[in-house]
This record gives C-alpha cells, sequence and structure tokens, in this order.
C-alpha cells in the first residue's frame, strides 16, 4: 500500500470495480432483504440530507449482503412534475425565448424528455461518488413505461372501486403555475401585516347588546370579504348568541348573510366576529359545511377579482340563488391592488374601524415564489378513510413500526382526522390521468380512448377529449415499492423482495409519502395462496426508519437564502479553489464555510492528496446519527474521521510491514498466544456482538462509536504497540521484574510467539475491515485486498465476505483484567512523565507500593511488556516496612506506582519553568475575568460568545492550579 493515505486515489476506481462485477445486484440465494430509496426529484442534486439517508441506507445494505442474504437496494427518480416543468420552461425561454405553449403539449413534453436523457442522471451519478451499492441495472423512473402501467391500473381501479371522484374542492392554488399544489410544496413565512377591523351592518334593524348597529369582523385579507356568505359568534359568546340566525348585509356587495354559531370563532380572540368566506380561507370552508353555507369564487386562476362571482354549494354543486354581482370597480384587479382599494372604500364608507399592525405566517409556492391562493377548482380526489383503516390497524398491530416509535403518534395524528387527497395537477408533465369526457360531460374511466368506446359501446361519431390534469407526483410514488418490482404482473421479482425491509426516510414526509405508501400498498398487494395468510394485506415494508434533520453549526436549518447549505460532494473532493470565487459570489455559501473547506482543501492539495473523502463524510455522518430530530453538523467531525482514515490507514502499513513475507499461521504451524493477543481476540468478539446489536436496531451511532473506539482506543493504541515487544524480541536476554538478567527463551518458542501474534495482528484487522465495511467501504476494500492472503481468507471482494458473528468461546475475561491493570500501569508512567516534564525516552525506576499477589503475579507475568511500554530501567516492590524515597505517584488500583524524583530533574529550572507557567495562566485568568465582569462586553455579546468566554476562564483556572500542584511537588523535593 502507498504509505499517505489518499481516498482520491483508491474510491473511484473501487466503486468502478464494483459496479462492473455486477456485485450490487441480488445474490439470488439467502433470504431477501431489500430497501427501496426514497425516489430524489430527476432535478436534483446531492444534498447533506440525502447524503445523510443514503449513507444509512447503503450500511444496511451493505451489511445484510456480508451476512448472505438475498440483498436489492431499488433505486430510482421521481420525475418531479412541477420542478421538471419549471426548469425546461426556463431553459426554452432563455435559448429560444419561447413559453410552453409555442410547443404545444406534445412538443413540450418531448423536450422535457431531451432534457432528462441529457441531464437528468446527475443526482443518481453523485450517489455513486457516496459510495451507493445499489442495483443499478434495475433503476426505475417514475414515467417509464413499466411504471405508467402501474400508475395507470391503480387510478382504474380505485375509481372502480369508488375511491376516486372528480369534485369542486378548495385547494392550495399556485396562481403563477396555474396549478394545485400539496401542502408539502407550500412554505409558510412569518411576515408583518396588517389586521384590518370591518363594520358589517346588521339588517333589519337589528342591534348589538351594546345597542350598535353593526358588528365588526377582523382579518388579514380584505379582499376575500366579496366572497364571504357568513359571519360565525361563538354559541356561547353572551355578546352575540342572541344574533345568530339574524343576517348581515355584507358591505360594497349588498348580500345578505346570515350570522351562524360555530366554535371556530373564538370569544377571547380578536372582535369574536369572523368573517366566514368558504370558498377562499380552508379554516372558513370547514365552518361553511358545518353551517350548511354557499361558497361563492370571486377569483380567476390568475388570482385577479373575477368580473362575475361563481356560486356553489357545499357538495361543489351549482348554486343559481346567490347573488354573483361583483361591484364594478373591482372587477379584473390583481386582488393584492384590490385588497387595498376595498380598504380604501370601506374607510371612505367609514365602516373601517381600525388597521392594527399584525404578525402572520403567510403561505408561499415552494417552486413559483408566490403567495398561493385557497381556491375553488375541479380536482380529482382519493376518498382517504376507507384506505386508512387498515393502515393504521398496521402500526397499531406492529406490522409496521417507527424508530423512534414517537414517531408513530404523529402517524396516527393525521391518520384519524384524515381529509380526502388531491391527486390532480394542472401540467402537463406527468402522468395523464386516464380519463375522458363527451360532449354532455360525461366522464370515461380507462386505458385507452378505444377502451373507452368499447366499455361503453360509444358510436364513432361520439367526441371525447382526455382529461388535461396530471397526478400528482406523490400518487406515482405511492406506489413505489411495488410498482417498481413489476406491478401489476405477478413477477418473481415482486414475490421475492416485496414487502420491503426497510424505509429511510424524513419525518417531514410521514403523511405525504409515508402513510400514502401505506395505503396504496395495503389495498393493491395481498398475499398469494402460497403464503401462511392468503389474501391478508402487505405492507410496504417492516420498518420506517425516521431520521433527523441536519443543520448548520449553529442549529439553523440550511437554506440558500441563507448561505449555510453545505454540498456533500465539498465535504469529499474539497472546493476546486478555480470555483472557490463563484460558490462565494453565487449565495449558495457562508464565508466562513467556504474559507473552512478551502483551508483543508488547501492544505490536503499541496500534499497531493484528496482532502477528506467519502469514508471520512459517511462516519461523520453515522456518528451523528441518533434518534433525535435535528443534528448540528459540525466540521470538526470530519476533521476527526479523517484522522480516523489515516489512523487505520497507518495501522494497517504497520501490520503490513511487520507480516507481508513473515510466517502468519496461514498455512498452519504451532502458535502462542500473549495475553495481548488473548485480550484482543476477546475484547474483538464484544465489539463484534456490540456492532451488529446496534445495526441491527438502527442506532448506526452507537455502532460507529463501538467500532471507533475499539479501533482507535483497543486496537491501535494499545494492541499495536503490545506487539512490538514480541515482534521486535531478538531472543537476547530480557530484563525482569527486580532488574537481574534470565536466559533467552528458545528460538522455536520465539517463532511460536511471533507467529501468533502475526497471525493475531492480521486476523483481527480483517475482522475490522469487515465489521466497518458498511460504514467505510472504499478503505475497508484497499486494506482487505491486501491483508487477505495473510490472514488466509479468500473472495473477490469484501463486499461479498461475510460480516463477522462473534463467538462467545474466545472471550478472555481475566485477559481483559489483566491487560486493563497493564494499561492502567503505563498510563500512570506517562502521566507521571508529562507531570514532571520528564523527557518520554529517560529510562525511570519504579518503585511499587502496597502489592497485592495478584498484583506481583500481573508484574511477574508482563515485565516484558512495561519495561519496553513504559521504558523503564528497574522495577521493584517495596517490603513490609520499607521506607521510599520521594517520588512521583500514581495508583493501579489500590496499588501505588512510584517514580523516584531524586536525580532525574533540575530542581531549580523546573521550578523556574513552572513558575513561568503559572504566572502565564494567572494573567489569562486575570483577562478572562476583566472581559466576563465588562458590562458593555456582556450587554452586547450573544449568549453563546459569552458561554464560550466561561469556559475558557474554567479551562485557564484549571490549569493553573494543575500547575500549582505540580510546582509545590516540585519544591518538596
Amino acid at each position: 500500500m502507498e504509505k499517505t493515505y489518499n481516498p482520491g486515489a483508491i474510491e473511484g476506481t473501487w466503486y468502478k470495480t464494483w459496479e462492473e462485477n455486477g456485485w450490487f445486484a441480488p445474490s439470488g440465494s439467502g433470504k431477501p432483504y431489500s430497501i427501496a430509496l426514497p425516489p430524489p426529484n430527476v432535478t436534483g442534486s446531492l444534498h447533506m440530507g440525502h447524503a445523510f439517508q443514503q449513507s444509512i441506507m447503503d450500511a444496511l445494505i451493505r451489511y445484510n449482503r456480508m451476512k448472505g442474504n438475498n440483498t436489492l437496494w431499488q433505486v430510482g427518480t421521481d420525475h418531479a412534475g412541477i420542478a421538471t416543468q419549471m426548469v425546461v420552461e426556463r431553459k426554452v425561454q432563455a435559448e429560444e425565448n419561447k413559453t410552453r405553449h409555442d410547443y404545444g403539449r406534445e412538443a413540450f413534453t418531448d423536450k422535457i424528455w431531451e432534457w432528462k436523457a441529457e441531464s437528468g442522471g446527475n443526482i443518481t451519478r453523485q450517489m455513486r461518488r457516496l459510495g451507493a451499492s445499489a442495483d443499478w441495472d434495475t433503476e426505475r423512473f417514475t414515467m417509464d413505461d413499466g411504471f405508467y402501467k402501474a400508475v395507470q391500473e391503480v387510478f382504474i381501479r380505485l375509481y372502480e372501486d369508488d375511491l376516486i371522484y372528480r369534485g369542486k374542492r378548495l385547494v392550495n392554488w399556485d396562481p403563477k403555475l396555474h396549478t394545485a399544489i400539496s401542502d408539502l410544496e407550500v412554505e409558510n413565512k412569518e411576515k408583518q401585516g396588517n389586521m384590518w377591523h370591518l363594520r358589517y351592518p346588521l339588517a333589519d334593524g337589528e342591534k348589538t347588546g351594546e345597542g350598535k348597529d353593526y358588528i365588526v369582523v377582523a382579518t388579514t385579507r380584505p379582499e376575500t370579504m366579496l366572497g364571504d356568505t357568513g359571519v360565525a359568534v361563538n354559541p356561547e359568546d353572551p355578546r352575540y348568541k342572541d344574533l345568530i340566525g339574524k343576517d348581515v348585509v355584507l358591505p360594497l356587495v349588498n348580500r345578505r348573510i346570515p350570522i351562524v354559531g360555530d366554535e371556530h370563532a373564538d370569544m377571547e380572540k380578536g372582535t369574536g366576529c369572523v368573517k366566514i368566506t368558504p370558498a377562499h380561507d380552508f379554516n372558513d370552508n370547514e365552518v361553511g359545511k358545518r353551517c350548511g353555507l354557499p361558497m361563492v369564487n370571486i377569483m380567476t386562476l390568475n388570482g385577479d377579482i373575477r368580473d362575475q362571482a361563481e356560486a356553489f354549494n357545499i357538495d361543489g354543486s351549482v348554486n343559481n340563488d346567490v347573488d354573483t354581482t361583483i361591484p364594478e370597480q373591482f372587477r379584473g384587479m390583481e386582488r393584492f391592488a384590490a385588497r387595498k382599494a376595498i380598504v380604501a372604500v370601506f374607510d371612505e364608507a367609514g365602516l373601517l374601524e381600525k388597521i392594527d399592525d399584525h404578525t402572520l405566517m403567510v403561505p408561499y409556492g415552494d417552486r413559483s415564489g408566490v403567495v398561493i391562493e385557497p381556491l375553488l377548482t375541479d380536482q380529482w380526489f382519493v376518498k382517504t378513510a376507507p384506505l386508512a383503516e387498515p393502515a393504521i390497524k398496521a402500526v397499531e398491530n406492529g406490522d409496521i413500526q417507527f424508530v423512534p416509535k414517537q414517531y408513530e403518534n404523529m402517524y396516527f395524528s393525521w391518520m384519524r382526522d384524515i381529509q380526502d387527497w388531491c391527486i390532480s395537477r394542472q401540467l402537463w408533465w406527468g402522468h395523464r390521468i386516464p380519463a375522458w369526457y363527451d360532449n354532455e360531460g360525461n366522464v370515461y374511466v380507462a386505458r385507452t380512448e378505444a377502451e373507452v368506446r368499447e366499455k361503453n359501446s360509444l358510436a364513432a361519431d361520439v367526441e371525447l377529449r382526455q382529461d388535461d390534469d396530471v397526478l400528482d407526483t406523490w400518487f406515482s410514488s405511492g406506489l413505489w415499492t411495488f410498482g417498481t418490482q413489476g406491478w401489476p404482473e405477478n413477477t418473481e421479482r415482486l414475490n421475492t423482495f416485496h414487502p420491503t425491509d426497510v424505509l429511510v426516510t424524513g419525518f417531514d414526509i410521514i403523511f405525504f409519502w409515508v402513510a400514502r405508501m401505506i395505503m396504496m400498498t395495503m389495498h393493491f398487494m395481498k398475499n398469494d395462496s402460497s403464503s401462511e395468510n392468503p389474501g391478508t394485506p402487505q405492507v410496504p415494508f417492516k420498518y420506517v426508519y425516521v431520521t433527523g434533520l441536519i443543520r448548520d453549526e449553529n442549529g439553523d436549518k440550511m437554506s440558500k437564502s441563507k448561505g449555510n447549505v453545505l454540498d456533500p460532494l465539498d465535504m469529499i473532493d474539497g472546493i476546486d479553489l478555480e470555483s472557490l470565487v463563484t460558490k462565494r459570489t453565487g449565495n449558495m455559501m457562508q464565508p466562513q464555510l467556504a474559507q473552512k473547506i478551502e483551508k483543508r482543501t488547501r492544505k490536503a492539495f499541496a500534499e497531493g492528496i484528496a482532502p477528506h473523502g467519502t469514508d471520512a463524510l459517511r462516519y461523520t455522518l453515522y456518528s451523528l446519527a441518533s434518534t433525535g430530530r435535528d443534528i448540528n453538523w459540525d466540521m470538526k467531525r470530519l476533521e476527526g474521521y479523517r484522522n480516523f482514515c489515516n489512523k487505520i490507514w497507518n495501522a494497517a502499513n504497520y501490520v503490513l510491514m511487520n507480516a507481508e513475507d513473515q510466517d502468519c499461521g496461514q498455512n498452519g504451524g504451532e502458535v502462542e498466544l500473549t495475553l495481548a493477543d488473548k485480550w484482543i481476540i476477546s475484547k474483538l468478539q464484544r465489539v463484534e456482538a456490540q456492532v451488529a446489536k446496534n445495526i441491527e436496531d438502527f442506532r448506526l451511532d452507537h455502532a460507529s462509536q463501538n467500532l471507533y473506539d475499539f479501533i482507535w482506543n483497543e486496537y491501535c493504541a494499545w494492541y499495536l504497540e503490545l506487539s512490538k515487544p514480541v515482534l521486535w524480541d531478538d531472543g537476547q536476554d530480557s530484563p525482569s521484574v527486580a532488574g537481574d538478567r534470565t536466559s533467552g527463551v528458545t528460538d522455536e518458542a520465539l517463532a511460536k510467539r511471533k507467529r501468533g501474534t502475526r497471525r493475531t495482528l492480521v486476523r483481527v484487522l480483517e475482522a475490522i475491515m469487515r465489521m466497518a465495511h458498511p460504514f467505510m467501504p472504499f478503505i475497508t476494500e484497499e486494506i482487505w485486498q491486501q491483508i487477505k492472503p495473510l490472514a488466509g481468507v479468500e473472495g473477490e471482494t469484501i463486499m461479498t465476505s461475510a460480516y463477522p458473528v462473534a463467538d462467545e468461546s474466545k472471550i478472555d475475561a481475566q485477559a481483559e483484567d489483566d491487560i486493563e491493570w497493564l494499561k492502567g500501569f503505563i498510563t500512570g508512567i506517562r502521566n507521571i512523565r508529562a507531570e514532571m516534564n520528564i523527557g518520554p525516552s529517560k529510562p525511570l525506576d519504579v518503585i511499587l507500593r502496597n502489592s497485592s499477589a495478584e498484583d506481583l503475579r500481573r508484574l511477574e507475568d508482563n515485565s516484558a511488556f512495561l519495561i519496553s511500554l513504559a521504558k523503564l530501567s528497574n522495577l521493584s516492590a517495596l517490603k513490609d516496612g520499607e521506607e521510599a524515597p520521594m517520588s512521583a505517584t500514581q495508583l493501579v488500583g489500590d496499588m501505588e506506582v512510584l517514580v523516584p524524583m531524586a536525580g532525574l530533574i533540575d530542581k531549580d529550572k523546573e521550578m523556574a519553568r513552572l513558575s513561568r507557567e503559572v504566572e502565564k495562566l494567572a494573567k489569562e485568568v486575570a483577562r478572562f475575568e476583566g472581559k466576563l465582569s465588562n458590562e458593555k462586553f456582556v450587554g452586547k455579546a450573544p449568549a453563546a460568545v459569552i458561554e464560550k468566554e466561561k469556559a475558557k476562564l474554567e479551562d485557564a483556572r484549571s490549569a493553573k492550579a494543575r500547575m500549582e500542584e505540580q510546582l509545590e511537588a516540585i519544591k518538596a523535593l
């Protein structure tokens, strides 16, 4: 192997090898295990959320593949109706100065397919860079022919089951894109606005309890008053309950509308009177349903005021009884211009009570950036209540389990109060709804126009036109787990890999996607006659692993507008220095973030290596995979895990240096295992069991920490050091406990011991590589290929080698206790050196006091290790009643380890050095105390900055106290 770890030199090569050899595909044997990738938008690029979730999925897939399971990671992309259409619309506008209407529907969708062929695979290329071991040969797209067949079949069957209908309902309407959008595509932003208090005159000379001939309603959207069909008051409100059933005269329009009693009106909020506009507000729409109020639509699809309003009954049928006249002066006005004009007229008429400043949440379309308007439109809906019932039971009875479990409550709260699902979108790109209309308004649902005519015996001269709308992308992606496997055909792949095992997703789409997948799958997928429970519904997945949201280092949500977005590929490869300026000025990344990455990039490029690499990024993500909802990104962790990779690389080089061309026991031969060998083998069994359990429990944060602790703190920090006295033993006399000389061991015994240590070195390292492979695929493959022949292991790739399984018979508690004692001894000596400023190479005399028989046994058995690793010249134990010279002391259990100080240090020089350190730290303490006592600083500085300064003060005080203790100890010599 190369001396220096350079992830860029190995990662691309290994991924290409894996993919070209087809090692990502299911093996065809073993227990089926499958994960369906939540399909990213075809327009998208890899962001930190993708990297986080896909790293988790890949770890689970690689782990189960190594366990011998028939493993499938099904990948694909979503056609992303609105996003993709917008991308291509902007492209043709910029390049050809044309709109989609200039092309027409068919030609424009051809343009989208052209764009998809050229640019639509960006995110899947990035997934490869992340090491995703997905079955690319079966990659699916939600608009490919096979998947379209599944989508069409589901729509038709739901329609035939009376679970799909067309109706006039209130939806989130985007006036710019001219389409309904889902709640997930609505971005609510806090804005400073106004609350207008308007007087509505009472009809028929009625008076309030206060003797007023009007009531006051408060609204943040005065323009909607043109569509008011009622005013609600709380039935328990003593001010207004006598007015229930009376009318007000709607100002400007002069339409009589009723006063209704409804608990939506809060007696403690505002005036207690709420204007009800069922056609332009979701809450009002619910009040309208409860109180039987008509719906009056006053807006066009552009969000402008109509010339003539539309009136409908609450069931969507036309209402011919309501006066739909709109005052001439407002007709055709843009909605916000109409708002100003209406307020002005109220003011002129003396009907404007007051205007208050008001903070409110305003809904914006996340694609168009315009304010969303609740609007009555004709849409297709799925009746969700019948589908929700079995989906709720599946989670209640444990067929589907949420991890963490508390997310079940979020799921239940939505599902038990579920509303019908609007599945139509007014777009050109997407699955066109398989419905046709004749000139009489009759609706026919079928796969093709020919099928419509045949099923309904329609004459050739009956004109038919297909519905222009397409299906919501959540509708098609709701079929993802079974539509990707060949359904509606009963394929072998479907029977093998469905249900899938786990879905890895975010909490924000539990309802929009997770719940809908459960409903759709359980309605269409049933166990066949060969199963234990034939005919019962299948779930789409057995576990829903819900990840948290990755935020920046300050805990803020990442967004382009904030400039705190992190590109995972920048974390892996660094920022190309020539593009740094573009990155910064493009409002994509705050300068301080770019500078952090640039600093590492410059240093790495100067050394000719990649800055961090995929393995370091992935390991950082696993370490953050806690059960919390929010996760703060930490660049220091990324640096730390880059160092971890480097540590593993250096350890492998040490092993190879001492094992290549040597007898490592792979061809047999007697071995003798040292205490260190027995200890590391025992610890390996424990960590193998811990890691496997934590992966099974979806605690990848714990599993990665288990691995880190074992590799860094046990294998590298201790075992490699403990191997050196054995491997470097030349067979000559060695110092004993009392410093006497004993005869050397025989050549045969020495060879057996070295063979045992070499075998342990390579076998444990090989097991570590297999254990770490799901987390760090590239570095583990590279090292495993070098180490496997020395460990006597065969196989083409670590990907398909067996995942380590703990063997309890190899656990040696005595060896573990003995090594912990030895570690405590050596650490004690090293602490004394550090505290007394004694060089690491200076030999020390050591005396033991209060040592037990067990201490002496351990001393006898491990003297060579202790003398070599602690750099001792003499080691002896005090006898009862014997006095010890002035010494530095450390405790190992009840035993005291004494290092006599006489002659080791220059007392005067050491006192002078320590006095200077104490003086320096005293100044630091005074500086921090002064800063924190400065009222101007404390009053203006952010809380986080003040906390950092307090922490610095405590650190300085603690360091000063330690130095003072050392100074007193030296004075006492």
